[in-house]
């Protein structure tokens, strides 16, 4: 399983990757080892700011469909489009062509209460 040091978790098994005020989302390597082979992914809130542990979209696997809670609170500026055509990037590289929104960041200072990579693999 892989924890990458670079980015914060939540407690739902997002990640987020901030690059200055923008950051990406997504699953991690453990959500979708336990999802399954993911099929389809739905983010309706392109455009809209959502606050800290809303629901952004949903990921939906063979078996299950999934909330994605959003790690801090941020508009969502953009879905990764690759995953339209080829859901199950997010089951081969989730940290890296799997990621699933890029956010601008409203609150810099709520990345705080995030775990880091440790945190959150003691977590699991």
């Amino acid at each position: 399983m892989n924890f990458p040091e670079n980015i914060k978790y939540t407690s739902e098994h997002e990640w987020i990757r901030v690059e200055g005020n923008e950051a990406y989302v997504g699953i991690t390597d453990y959500a979708q080892s336990e999802l399954g082979e993911i099929v389809f992914i739905d983010v309706p809130t392109v455009g809209e700011t959502v606050g800290q542990g809303e629901v952004f979209g949903s990921v939906e696997a063979v078996k299950t469909v999934s909330d994605l809670n959003m790690p801090v609170t941020g508009e969502v500026l953009e879905l990764n489009e690759e995953l339209d055509a080829a859901p199950e990037l997010v089951n081969n590289d989730p940290y890296g062509k799997g990621w699933i929104i890029k956010i601008s960041v409203k609150d810099a200072a709520e990345l705080d209460s995030l775990m880091d990579a440790a945190a959150y693999q003691a977590s699991l």
